[in-house]
């Protein structure tokens, strides 16, 4: 038996998804081991200093704060939006069975029911694994607001400072997850576009993640913090000498 067309989809895809999941691996090991090298792990790093320069400054300035994470749930409601109506779209296509566009000649590949069969399933899970990702973005974003905007000074930096981080892992996940859906969805006309479409998805990626800026050491107003302990004294007295005025 020769080499045929529909042979490419069992060489080509798996080519393809292997180099997406090595680069990933290794952008793992990275941002795990070398966060600076990576464009996450340097906005993370500005973005702990973001949560203490918040939490140690004046109440009164927190409404522009809660804007930026605003604008962070607003980003990943809309994804997930996205994502969700990309799903019930598959769905009405696979329930279409009329459409056998990309069952033609004109896909040089494998074009049997089952293979495409595969092709939808995978390119539903991606999108699916999107708007889970997306809405607990959105979840962690909306606990940050929580915190933040709580009236009291024993909320620590630490709670808040975890939340954001996590709110913008999973967007980071939900982001890749559309990566890898843009590769399946090239798939559906023939293994040669995903292929080719792999390989400059992992060299267009890097250029995105890699980070070459040092990390700058943020220096805090120590007057701030000073300040914010000189009331904290100040109430603490006045709730002890309260009671004894009363007596």
């Amino acid at each position: 038996m020769g080499f045929e067309k529909k042979d490419l989809d069992v060489v080509l895809v798996p080519s393809g998804m292997l180099i997406m999941f090595l680069y990933h691996l290794q952008l793992l090991y990275r941002y795990l081991h070398r966060p600076h090298t990576t464009c996450m792990g340097f906005e993370n790093f500005n973005k702990r200093f973001w949560v203490q320069a918040i939490m140690q400054g004046e109440r009164s300035n927190i409404g522009t704060s809660l804007g930026v994470i605003s604008s962070n749930i607003s980003a990943a409601t809309f994804l997930a939006t996205v994502s969700l109506t990309l799903c019930s779209l598959i769905g009405a296509w696979i329930s279409n069975t009329n459409n056998n566009f990309f069952a033609s000649d004109l896909v040089y590949g494998d074009t049997r029911p089952t293979t495409l069969s595969i092709k939808y399933i995978s390119l539903l899970i991606c999108f699916l694994l999107a708007f889970s990702c997306f809405i607990q973005s959105a979840r962690h974003f909306v606990h940050a607001n929580y915190l933040i905007s709580t009236p009291s000074p024993n909320i620590p930096p630490k709670s808040v400072e975890l939340a954001v981080i996590r709110g913008s892992d999973f967007w980071s996940v939900g982001l890749r997850a559309l990566y890898f859906a843009l590769n399946l969805l090239l798939w559906f006309f023939g293994p040669i576009p995903m292929f080719i479409c792999s390989i400059f998805m992992v060299l267009f990626l890097y250029y995105l993640d890699s980070n070459t800026m040092p990390l700058i050491e943020h220096e805090f107003d120590g007057s701030q913090v000073v300040r914010k302990v000189e009331e904290r004294v100040s109430e603490i007295a006045m709730a002890i000498h309260m009671p004894s005025h009363q007596n």
